[in-house]
Protein backbone atom coordinates (compact mmCIF):
# COMPACT_ATOMS: atom_id res chain seq x y z
CA UNK A 1 0.00 0.00 0.00
CA UNK A 2 1.54 3.36 -0.84
CA UNK A 3 2.07 6.05 1.99
CA UNK A 4 -0.85 8.50 1.89
CA UNK A 5 0.38 11.96 2.32
CA UNK A 6 -2.19 14.24 3.81
CA UNK A 7 -1.98 17.68 2.28
CA UNK A 8 -5.81 19.11 3.23
CA UNK A 9 -5.12 20.25 7.10
CA UNK A 10 -7.77 23.05 6.45
CA UNK A 11 -10.29 20.84 5.91
CA UNK A 12 -9.69 19.23 8.99
CA UNK A 13 -6.36 17.94 10.83
CA UNK A 14 -5.68 14.58 12.67
CA UNK A 15 -5.97 14.71 16.44
CA UNK A 16 -2.24 15.03 17.74
CA UNK A 17 -1.30 12.78 20.39
CA UNK A 18 -0.87 14.82 23.36
CA UNK A 19 -4.78 15.63 22.91
CA UNK A 20 -5.57 11.64 22.14
CA UNK A 21 -4.37 11.15 25.82
CA UNK A 22 -6.50 13.93 27.18
CA UNK A 23 -9.17 12.86 25.83
CA UNK A 24 -8.43 8.69 26.95
CA UNK A 25 -8.31 10.62 30.34
CA UNK A 26 -11.24 12.60 30.22
CA UNK A 27 -13.73 9.66 29.65
CA UNK A 28 -13.59 9.01 33.13
CA UNK A 29 -15.02 12.03 34.02
CA UNK A 30 -18.66 11.15 33.82
CA UNK A 31 -19.88 14.33 36.05
CA UNK A 32 -21.77 16.68 34.99
CA UNK A 33 -20.30 19.73 35.04
CA UNK A 34 -23.29 21.80 36.12
CA UNK A 35 -23.92 18.97 38.83
CA UNK A 36 -22.41 20.60 42.39
CA UNK A 37 -21.43 17.14 43.91
CA UNK A 38 -17.66 15.95 43.70
CA UNK A 39 -17.78 14.19 40.34
CA UNK A 40 -19.74 17.35 38.65
CA UNK A 41 -17.05 19.94 40.32
CA UNK A 42 -14.20 17.92 39.10
CA UNK A 43 -15.61 18.06 35.40
CA UNK A 44 -16.39 21.67 35.72
CA UNK A 45 -12.64 22.19 37.32
CA UNK A 46 -11.11 21.06 33.66
CA UNK A 47 -13.53 22.96 31.55
CA UNK A 48 -12.44 25.76 33.30
CA UNK A 49 -8.92 24.86 32.65
CA UNK A 50 -9.44 24.22 29.23
CA UNK A 51 -11.14 27.70 28.97
CA UNK A 52 -7.83 29.16 30.13
CA UNK A 53 -5.86 27.82 27.38
CA UNK A 54 -8.38 28.75 25.17
CA UNK A 55 -8.45 32.60 25.58
CA UNK A 56 -4.45 32.24 26.13
CA UNK A 57 -4.34 31.52 22.11
CA UNK A 58 -5.63 34.67 21.41
CA UNK A 59 -4.87 37.02 24.30
CA UNK A 60 -8.42 36.78 25.69
CA UNK A 61 -9.62 36.97 29.49
CA UNK A 62 -11.28 32.93 30.32
CA UNK A 63 -14.32 34.92 31.12
CA UNK A 64 -14.83 36.01 27.52
CA UNK A 65 -14.72 32.59 26.32
CA UNK A 66 -18.40 30.39 25.55
CA UNK A 67 -17.65 26.74 23.85
CA UNK A 68 -19.67 25.82 21.29
CA UNK A 69 -20.00 22.89 18.89
CA UNK A 70 -17.36 24.51 16.30
CA UNK A 71 -17.28 27.80 14.05
CA UNK A 72 -20.39 27.63 12.32
CA UNK A 73 -22.12 27.58 15.55
CA UNK A 74 -20.11 30.36 16.45
CA UNK A 75 -20.42 32.35 13.33
CA UNK A 76 -24.11 31.83 13.55
CA UNK A 77 -24.53 33.13 17.03
CA UNK A 78 -22.71 36.59 16.34
CA UNK A 79 -25.40 36.66 12.88
CA UNK A 80 -28.18 35.94 15.15
CA UNK A 81 -27.14 38.70 17.72
CA UNK A 82 -27.21 40.84 15.30
CA UNK A 83 -30.57 39.99 14.00
CA UNK A 84 -31.76 40.02 17.41
CA UNK A 85 -30.46 43.50 17.99
CA UNK A 86 -31.96 45.25 14.76
CA UNK A 87 -35.42 43.39 15.04
CA UNK A 88 -36.37 42.23 18.77
CA UNK A 89 -35.94 45.35 20.24
CA UNK A 90 -38.77 47.85 20.99
CA UNK A 91 -37.65 50.28 18.14
CA UNK A 92 -35.40 49.78 15.23
CA UNK A 93 -31.79 50.70 16.19
CA UNK A 94 -30.14 53.38 14.37
CA UNK A 95 -27.40 51.28 13.86
CA UNK A 96 -28.97 48.85 11.11
CA UNK A 97 -26.21 48.05 8.85
CA UNK A 98 -23.65 45.08 7.87
CA UNK A 99 -20.37 44.51 6.25
CA UNK A 100 -18.90 41.67 5.32
CA UNK A 101 -16.84 40.48 2.62
CA UNK A 102 -17.04 38.18 -0.94
CA UNK A 103 -14.84 36.00 0.36
CA UNK A 104 -16.09 34.57 4.11
CA UNK A 105 -16.53 31.33 4.70
CA UNK A 106 -20.14 29.99 3.64
CA UNK A 107 -21.92 29.59 7.33
CA UNK A 108 -20.78 33.89 7.31
CA UNK A 109 -22.15 34.31 3.74
CA UNK A 110 -25.25 32.26 4.23
CA UNK A 111 -26.40 34.17 7.57
CA UNK A 112 -25.25 37.69 5.91
CA UNK A 113 -28.03 36.71 3.11
CA UNK A 114 -30.25 35.66 5.46
CA UNK A 115 -30.59 39.31 7.54
CA UNK A 116 -30.44 40.61 3.75
CA UNK A 117 -33.46 38.33 2.94
CA UNK A 118 -35.01 39.98 6.38
CA UNK A 119 -34.40 43.63 4.18
CA UNK A 120 -31.05 44.52 6.47
CA UNK A 121 -28.88 46.59 4.05
CA UNK A 122 -25.27 44.08 3.85
CA UNK A 123 -22.49 45.11 1.66
CA UNK A 124 -20.41 42.25 0.75
CA UNK A 125 -17.02 44.00 0.01
CA UNK A 126 -14.62 43.16 -3.28
CA UNK A 127 -11.42 42.43 -2.67
CA UNK A 128 -8.08 42.62 -4.78
CA UNK A 129 -6.51 40.13 -7.10
CA UNK A 130 -4.18 38.62 -3.70
CA UNK A 131 -7.90 38.32 -1.58
CA UNK A 132 -7.37 41.51 0.13
CA UNK A 133 -10.56 43.60 0.89
CA UNK A 134 -10.49 47.06 -1.10
CA UNK A 135 -10.13 49.49 1.40
CA UNK A 136 -11.39 52.42 -0.17
CA UNK A 137 -14.53 50.76 -0.77
CA UNK A 138 -14.33 49.78 2.92
CA UNK A 139 -13.77 53.06 4.38
CA UNK A 140 -16.85 54.38 1.89
CA UNK A 141 -19.43 51.45 3.04
CA UNK A 142 -18.85 52.51 6.70
CA UNK A 143 -21.36 54.71 8.11
CA UNK A 144 -22.95 56.14 11.13
CA UNK A 145 -25.25 53.12 10.74
CA UNK A 146 -22.60 50.32 10.29
CA UNK A 147 -23.90 47.96 13.07
CA UNK A 148 -21.59 44.96 12.72
CA UNK A 149 -18.42 44.37 10.60
CA UNK A 150 -17.56 40.61 9.68
CA UNK A 151 -14.03 40.30 8.31
CA UNK A 152 -12.45 36.95 8.40
CA UNK A 153 -8.65 36.93 9.91
CA UNK A 154 -7.47 34.54 7.16
CA UNK A 155 -8.84 32.83 3.91
CA UNK A 156 -9.81 28.96 4.19
CA UNK A 157 -8.96 28.60 0.27
CA UNK A 158 -5.87 31.19 -0.53
CA UNK A 159 -4.20 31.89 3.37
CA UNK A 160 -4.87 35.60 2.47
CA UNK A 161 -4.22 37.25 5.88
CA UNK A 162 -6.23 40.98 6.10
CA UNK A 163 -5.11 43.31 7.97
CA UNK A 164 -6.84 43.17 10.93
CA UNK A 165 -5.27 46.14 12.77
CA UNK A 166 -6.33 48.44 9.79
CA UNK A 167 -10.07 47.11 9.45
CA UNK A 168 -10.55 47.22 13.12
CA UNK A 169 -9.17 50.84 13.32
CA UNK A 170 -11.88 52.29 10.87
CA UNK A 171 -14.42 49.79 11.97
CA UNK A 172 -14.35 51.42 15.61
CA UNK A 173 -13.59 55.03 14.33
CA UNK A 174 -17.48 54.50 12.61
CA UNK A 175 -18.36 53.13 16.29
CA UNK A 176 -19.22 49.47 14.47
CA UNK A 177 -19.12 46.02 16.27
CA UNK A 178 -15.77 43.81 14.90
CA UNK A 179 -16.41 39.82 14.12
CA UNK A 180 -13.48 37.75 12.63
CA UNK A 181 -13.72 34.20 11.81
CA UNK A 182 -10.26 32.94 13.01
CA UNK A 183 -11.05 29.29 12.70
CA UNK A 184 -8.37 29.00 10.18
CA UNK A 185 -5.79 31.58 11.73
CA UNK A 186 -5.61 30.24 15.41
CA UNK A 187 -2.67 28.43 16.25
CA UNK A 188 -1.19 29.35 12.71
CA UNK A 189 -0.22 33.26 13.11
CA UNK A 190 -0.34 35.02 16.54
CA UNK A 191 -3.36 36.40 17.58
CA UNK A 192 -4.35 38.82 20.32
CA UNK A 193 -8.32 40.47 20.61
CA UNK A 194 -7.47 43.09 22.87
CA UNK A 195 -4.61 44.67 20.90
CA UNK A 196 -6.96 44.33 17.50
CA UNK A 197 -9.79 45.56 19.75
CA UNK A 198 -12.12 42.41 18.43
CA UNK A 199 -15.44 42.08 20.14
CA UNK A 200 -16.36 38.76 18.40
CA UNK A 201 -13.92 35.95 17.36
CA UNK A 202 -14.47 31.99 16.54
CA UNK A 203 -12.41 29.30 16.64
CA UNK A 204 -12.25 25.54 16.11
CA UNK A 205 -10.91 22.81 17.51
CA UNK A 206 -10.43 20.24 14.60
CA UNK A 207 -8.12 22.55 12.78
CA UNK A 208 -5.81 22.90 15.68
CA UNK A 209 -5.22 18.96 15.93
CA UNK A 210 -8.27 18.45 18.28
CA UNK A 211 -11.31 16.63 17.88
CA UNK A 212 -14.61 17.64 15.38
CA UNK A 213 -17.86 18.75 17.52
CA UNK A 214 -16.06 21.80 19.26
CA UNK A 215 -15.15 25.32 18.99
CA UNK A 216 -15.92 28.54 20.84
CA UNK A 217 -16.89 32.33 20.48
CA UNK A 218 -14.88 34.76 22.26
CA UNK A 219 -17.43 37.93 23.34
CA UNK A 220 -15.68 41.13 24.69
CA UNK A 221 -17.00 42.02 27.92
CA UNK A 222 -20.02 44.35 27.03
CA UNK A 223 -20.21 42.94 23.38
CA UNK A 224 -23.88 42.18 23.05
CA UNK A 225 -25.11 38.24 22.51
CA UNK A 226 -28.26 36.43 21.99
CA UNK A 227 -28.20 33.06 22.31
CA UNK A 228 -28.38 30.25 19.31
CA UNK A 229 -28.85 27.60 21.15
CA UNK A 230 -31.51 28.29 24.16
CA UNK A 231 -32.13 25.86 26.87
CA UNK A 232 -30.11 26.11 30.36
CA UNK A 233 -27.59 27.89 32.12
CA UNK A 234 -24.88 27.04 30.55
CA UNK A 235 -21.90 29.02 29.88
CA UNK A 236 -23.85 32.07 31.57
CA UNK A 237 -26.50 31.35 29.60
CA UNK A 238 -25.08 32.09 26.20
CA UNK A 239 -24.98 28.33 25.06
CA UNK A 240 -27.59 25.95 26.31
CA UNK A 241 -26.50 22.27 26.34
CA UNK A 242 -25.04 19.85 28.85
CA UNK A 243 -21.19 19.86 28.91
CA UNK A 244 -19.10 18.45 26.44
CA UNK A 245 -16.41 17.42 28.81
CA UNK A 246 -13.74 15.59 26.63
CA UNK A 247 -14.44 17.84 24.15
CA UNK A 248 -13.60 20.83 25.59
CA UNK A 249 -11.24 19.76 27.58
CA UNK A 250 -9.71 18.61 24.12
CA UNK A 251 -9.95 21.79 22.72
CA UNK A 252 -7.93 23.56 26.18
CA UNK A 253 -4.88 20.58 25.00
CA UNK A 254 -5.06 21.76 21.71
CA UNK A 255 -5.05 25.55 22.63
CA UNK A 256 -2.14 24.82 24.90
CA UNK A 257 -0.30 22.61 22.44
CA UNK A 258 -1.20 25.41 19.48
CA UNK A 259 0.57 28.52 21.16
CA UNK A 260 3.37 26.43 22.80
CA UNK A 261 4.24 25.74 19.58
CA UNK A 262 3.33 28.73 17.30
CA UNK A 263 6.57 30.15 16.31
CA UNK A 264 7.95 26.95 14.72
CA UNK A 265 4.23 26.61 13.41
CA UNK A 266 4.92 29.59 11.46
CA UNK A 267 8.93 28.71 10.68
CA UNK A 268 8.38 24.91 9.84
CA UNK A 269 4.99 25.54 7.38
CA UNK A 270 6.25 28.42 5.79
CA UNK A 271 9.76 26.55 4.46
CA UNK A 272 7.79 23.53 3.63
CA UNK A 273 5.25 25.57 1.68
CA UNK A 274 8.15 27.52 -0.02
CA UNK A 275 9.62 24.42 -1.25
CA UNK A 276 6.19 23.28 -2.92
CA UNK A 277 5.12 26.62 -4.78
CA UNK A 278 9.04 26.93 -6.26
CA UNK A 279 8.91 23.69 -6.98
CA UNK A 280 5.55 23.73 -8.50
CA UNK A 281 6.99 26.73 -10.66
CA UNK A 282 9.91 25.13 -11.72
CA UNK A 283 8.29 21.88 -12.53
CA UNK A 284 4.97 22.43 -14.11
CA UNK A 285 4.66 24.91 -16.94
CA UNK A 286 2.13 27.42 -17.07
CA UNK A 287 0.92 27.36 -13.45
CA UNK A 288 -1.23 30.25 -11.40
CA UNK A 289 -0.29 30.66 -7.46
CA UNK A 290 -3.82 32.09 -6.13
CA UNK A 291 -3.62 34.77 -3.30
CA UNK A 292 -0.33 36.49 -2.56
CA UNK A 293 3.40 35.33 -2.11
CA UNK A 294 3.26 37.19 1.34
CA UNK A 295 0.79 38.02 4.02
CA UNK A 296 -0.45 34.47 3.64
CA UNK A 297 -0.99 31.77 6.20
CA UNK A 298 2.28 29.65 6.31
CA UNK A 299 0.42 26.46 5.18
CA UNK A 300 -1.63 26.83 2.59
CA UNK A 301 -0.61 27.09 -1.30
CA UNK A 302 -3.69 27.67 -4.13
CA UNK A 303 -2.57 26.78 -7.08
CA UNK A 304 -4.70 26.70 -10.63
CA UNK A 305 -3.25 24.50 -13.24
CA UNK A 306 -4.71 25.22 -16.69
CA UNK A 307 -5.73 22.88 -19.25
CA UNK A 308 -6.62 20.17 -16.65
CA UNK A 309 -9.61 20.07 -14.45
CA UNK A 310 -9.72 19.58 -10.54
CA UNK A 311 -11.32 16.71 -9.88
CA UNK A 312 -9.24 14.20 -12.26
CA UNK A 313 -6.39 15.83 -10.80
CA UNK A 314 -7.58 15.30 -7.02
CA UNK A 315 -8.29 11.76 -7.65
CA UNK A 316 -4.94 11.09 -10.05
CA UNK A 317 -3.50 12.77 -6.71
CA UNK A 318 -5.34 10.08 -4.55
CA UNK A 319 -4.30 7.41 -6.55
CA UNK A 320 -0.78 8.35 -5.98
CA UNK A 321 -1.72 8.77 -2.39
CA UNK A 322 -1.88 12.26 -1.97
CA UNK A 323 -4.38 13.80 -0.51
CA UNK A 324 -5.32 17.51 -0.97
CA UNK A 325 -8.82 20.01 -1.72
CA UNK A 326 -10.42 21.35 -4.58
CA UNK A 327 -11.01 24.69 -2.65
CA UNK A 328 -13.32 24.80 1.02
CA UNK A 329 -14.09 20.97 2.40
CA UNK A 330 -17.85 23.20 3.15
CA UNK A 331 -18.30 23.54 -0.62
CA UNK A 332 -16.96 20.16 -1.80
CA UNK A 333 -20.74 18.83 -2.75
CA UNK A 334 -20.66 21.94 -5.65
CA UNK A 335 -19.97 21.74 -8.89
CA UNK A 336 -19.72 25.55 -8.99
CA UNK A 337 -16.32 27.22 -9.10
CA UNK A 338 -14.95 28.66 -6.37
CA UNK A 339 -16.40 31.74 -4.66
CA UNK A 340 -12.98 32.78 -3.44
CA UNK A 341 -11.24 32.28 -6.61
CA UNK A 342 -14.38 33.79 -8.63
CA UNK A 343 -13.71 37.08 -5.90
CA UNK A 344 -9.87 37.44 -7.02
CA UNK A 345 -11.29 37.15 -10.40
CA UNK A 346 -9.64 33.65 -11.96
CA UNK A 347 -11.45 33.12 -14.90
CA UNK A 348 -13.97 30.12 -13.94
CA UNK A 349 -12.10 27.31 -16.32
CA UNK A 350 -9.00 27.95 -14.45
CA UNK A 351 -10.54 28.25 -11.11
CA UNK A 352 -11.98 24.64 -11.96
CA UNK A 353 -8.35 23.52 -12.30
CA UNK A 354 -7.04 24.75 -9.00
CA UNK A 355 -5.61 22.50 -5.96
CA UNK A 356 -5.18 23.68 -2.42
CA UNK A 357 -2.48 22.11 -0.59
CA UNK A 358 -2.61 22.69 2.80
CA UNK A 359 0.42 21.28 4.95
CA UNK A 360 0.85 20.53 8.63
CA UNK A 361 2.48 18.86 11.14
CA UNK A 362 3.73 15.33 10.44
CA UNK A 363 4.56 17.33 6.79
CA UNK A 364 8.64 16.25 5.44
CA UNK A 365 10.09 17.46 3.36
CA UNK A 366 10.22 13.69 1.82
CA UNK A 367 6.51 13.93 1.37
CA UNK A 368 6.95 17.26 -0.51
CA UNK A 369 9.80 15.83 -2.97
CA UNK A 370 7.10 13.12 -3.65
CA UNK A 371 4.70 15.16 -4.62
CA UNK A 372 6.79 17.15 -6.95
CA UNK A 373 7.56 14.13 -8.53
CA UNK A 374 4.13 13.11 -8.51
CA UNK A 375 2.32 15.95 -9.81
CA UNK A 376 4.14 17.15 -13.48
CA UNK A 377 3.51 13.94 -14.79
CA UNK A 378 -0.16 13.66 -13.86
CA UNK A 379 -0.40 17.77 -15.02
CA UNK A 380 0.98 16.54 -18.30
CA UNK A 381 -1.22 13.56 -18.80
CA UNK A 382 -4.35 15.27 -18.24
CA UNK A 383 -3.55 18.03 -20.29
CA UNK A 384 -2.75 15.50 -22.98
CA UNK A 385 -6.33 14.85 -22.99
CA UNK A 386 -7.86 18.27 -22.42
CA UNK A 387 -10.65 20.18 -24.43
CA UNK A 388 -9.27 23.23 -23.00
CA UNK A 389 -6.77 25.12 -24.43
CA UNK A 390 -3.45 25.72 -21.95
CA UNK A 391 -1.91 28.25 -24.11
CA UNK A 392 -5.22 29.60 -24.27
CA UNK A 393 -5.88 30.12 -20.67
CA UNK A 394 -2.34 30.93 -20.06
CA UNK A 395 -2.40 33.98 -22.02
CA UNK A 396 -5.06 34.91 -19.10
CA UNK A 397 -3.25 34.12 -16.23
CA UNK A 398 0.06 36.75 -17.47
Amino acid sequence: MKKRIYLDYNATTPISEEVKSKIIESLSLYGNASSMHESGRTARRQIEEARRHAAALIGAKESEIIFTSGGSESNNTVFETMRAVIFDGEKRPERAEIITTEIEHPCVLNAARRLKNMGVKVVFLPVDEEGKIKMEEYRNALNEKTLLVSIMTANNEIGVIQDMKEISSLAKEAGALLHTDAVQAAGKIPINVDELKIDYLTMSCHKIYGPKGVGALYKRKGAPLSPLVHGGHQEDGYRAGTYNNSGIIAFGAAAQDALKKLPEYGKTMGALREKLMNGLLERVPTIKINGPKTGVLPNTLNVSFPGAEGEAILLSLDIQGIEASTGSACASGSLDPSHVLMAIGVWPELAHGSIRFSLGWGITEEDIDYVLETVPPIIKRLRSMSTIACCTISEKIK
